[in-house]
Order: C-alpha cells, then structure tokens, then sequence
C-alpha cells in the first residue's frame, strides 16, 4: 500500500472510530415558514465536543448560514422568537473573527442543485449538558437556517439574511425499554 493510501485509511479508520454509537442525545426537527418539515437535525455528546449532524431537503440550493440560536422558540414566518446567536461568552460573530465567535457559529450548509444539504461539524463551545454553555438552559435553544451565506465575520449575524427554518433542539427520548420476557 502506497503512504498516501495509508495515511487516507487512517483518517476513515478516525472518523469511523469517533462517529457516535447509539441514538442521539438531542434532536432538531426543521420547518419552514408554512410549517414543512424540511430536515432534521442530531446532536451527540461525547470527548470531543457536541457533534451537530444536519441534514435539509427542498431548501433552496447555493450556501446557507446556518447557526445556534439563544432561544428554543420556533415561531413562524421569520422565526424571531429564536432570538440572535447563542452567545452565552459575548463574544464577536464568525468563524473567522479574531475577537472569537458565538458559540452558536457554524459553518455554511451547502444544499445541491437536487435541494439537499447535509453538515457534520464538531464545537466544544456548547454541552448538553449542566453548565454555562449549556443548550438546555431555562429558555433553550434552536437551530436556524439563513437564506444566504454567513460571511463569517460580520457582527452579529454573517449578513446570512432572513430566517427561512428553525427546529427547536430537544432532549431526545430513550429507547423504549425492552419487554421483559418474565425469566
């Protein structure tokens, strides 16, 4: 085997080695204005930080911000009611700011031509957990797509336009118990 094709083997070995086992820890169900659902969302704690994997259909295609925001409150058509980024640090907005970012900051979801996007990121900047960082703090919080791409850097928002779906971020449900057998 050539360097080059162990060391790519290595990295999916990785990648497969982190991806999480079980069910998620928390969900996201996506909607638009009109109420569709339009994707859903999974996030899962573990060593490495809280991974957000999202996956969209019948949004427009081109780049969308996407992005963490402070309240779990998903009210159409503009979805407002999620109030700005989740920014319990106070930091600046972007993935490129020199200031720091909002916790909430993720990168652009991509959607194809066939209206489908999906992102895998990972942040250590939130836990689903206890804490000051947590997304289950008294008001919650959701996960909003942009109609346009966030910048990166521009305060507060990316200039990532309006909010075209939301999903509030919940605590997943257990797996339902197994029926006892009587033995």
């Amino acid at each position: 085997m050539k360097p080059l094709s162990l060391f790519v083997a290595g990295l999916m070995l990785t990648g497969c080695a982190t991806m999480p086992a079980g069910s998620p820890q928390a969900t996201a169900e996506l909607k638009n204005a009109r109420g569709e659902g339009v994707g859903t969302a999974s996030l899962w704690e573990d060593a490495n930080g809280v991974r957000l994997a999202a996956q969209v259909r019948g949004i427009p295609a081109g780049r969308h911000g996407i992005h963490i925001h402070a309240v779990g409150k998903c009210d159409p058509p503009d979805f407002t009611t999620a109030g700005g980024h989740y920014n319990p640090g106070g930091k600046k907005h972007g993935l490129k700011s020199p200031a720091g970012l909002h916790a909430g900051d993720l990168p652009n979801l991509e959607v194809g031509t066939d209206r489908t996007g999906r992102l895998e990121y990972v942040t250590k900047l939130v836990t689903l957990g206890p804490g000051p960082t947590s997304l289950f703090d008294p008001d919650g919080s959701a996960l909003v797509i942009h109609a346009n791409p966030d910048d990166e850097t521009t305060d507060p928002t990316g200039n990532s336009g309006r909010r075209i779906a939301c999903g509030v971020i919940v605590r997943a449900s257990p797996p339902p118990a197994r029926p006892s057998t009587g033995y």
